[in-house]
């Protein structure tokens, strides 16, 4: 059953009332996805030294057996864009203690020693780029990769993020659309971190959160994914939260979170509305590149108090199959 909002005028207050009204009336706006833009014209590689991190696993969680489908770590290659944000860093913490190899592309490179340590570049590998530029993306920062987790993102309205044109329609729009015609055709899998909402920016409140098009540019985003002929999964978010973390000990962070909002919702039609654990959405990504049956479809994931299904894939197979159902 729907549930009735009432609004009340609070454009006619003065800016700051307009500002604490705004999102009382609306928590849900008040954070969604958000990560680092990346990519710029020049090309660097850096390597790294190994270290443990434990990253996104609870004590409830229970990691099950890879099914026979799934690629082995010493033959999946995950390129994660957008890793040194809230939801990246998740992944690629994660990615690490499963002993997964991958790749980042970071405007920053050094922001990656910050938050994960040196590491052997035989386990992560460090490259330079914006893909907001479509002359900045090198085709062989794809080699080898079989899989892909775009986790970009910017604030919805002005902020000092957008500084250095990170805005809604650079990163949600033209840099997932750089990033995904750059694409080999061979890859397995990619997974696109969206929004809750993006069907309907032109629905209270929704139009609210769209005011500056961030909505409209994931939806384009989407699409486009959606037409690129590559396997895809589109993970759309909750209001976000955990972290974002910015320490270097994300260990420790991730840790201190655990057993907060770790129960999970998974709907498929943009019907969900409320928060979502970064961990749960990191999580999220990484399971759904191997479960067969979430290739070509896009998820809604929310989260609220009590346990969840950790690291256990099976259950997490029991979620997203049930949400088709509904």
């Amino acid at each position: 059953m729907a549930s009735k909002i009432s609004v009340s005028p609070f454009w006619n207050l003065p800016i700051s009332t307009q500002k604490t009204q705004f999102y009382t009336q609306f928590p849900l706006l008040q954070q969604f996805p958000s990560s680092s833009r990346i990519f710029s014209s020049k090309l660097k590689s850096n390597s790294y030294k190994s270290i443990s991190v434990s990253a996104a696993v609870t004590e409830e969680s229970q990691t099950s057996p890879p099914s026979s489908s799934s690629p082995t770590s010493s033959s999946k290659l995950v390129l994660v864009v957008g890793g040194s944000g809230g939801v990246g860093q998740i992944v690629v913490a994660s990615l690490l203690n499963r002993n997964v190899k991958l790749r980042l592309i970071l405007r920053d490179p050094e922001k990656a020693t910050t938050l994960f340590g040196e590491q052997d570049e035989e386990k992560m590998q460090v490259w330079k780029g914006d893909t907001r530029s479509p002359t900045g993306i090198d085709p062989s920062v794809f080699e080898g990769v079989t899989h892909v987790i775009c986790c970009t993102g910017t604030t919805a309205f002005p902020s000092r993020r957008w500084d250095g044109d990170n805005t809604p329609e650079r990163v949600d729009w033209d840099g997932v659309r750089n990033l995904v015609s750059a694409l080999p055709k061979s890859l397995k899998r990619i997974v696109l971190v969206s929004s809750i909402g993006v069907t309907k920016f032109n629905e209270l409140p929704w139009s609210i959160m769209n005011l500056f098009g961030v909505l409209k540019y994931k939806k384009m985003g989407e699409d486009f994914v959606r037409n690129s002929g590559l396997p895809f999964t589109i993970i759309r978010a909750g209001r976000l939260t955990d972290g974002p973390y910015t320490s270097y000990d994300l260990n420790t962070l991730l840790q201190a979170t655990a057993g907060e909002r770790r129960a999970v919702l998974i709907g498929q039609g943009d019907k969900l509305v409320g928060e979502v654990s970064r961990l749960v959405v990191a999580e999220a990504c990484i399971q759904a590149l191997d479960i067969d049956f979430t290739e070509g479809q896009t998820y809604e994931v929310n989260s609220i108090p009590g346990d969840g299904p950790g690291t256990d894939t099976l259950k997490w197979q029991e979620l997203f199959r049930a949400s088709h159902s509904n």
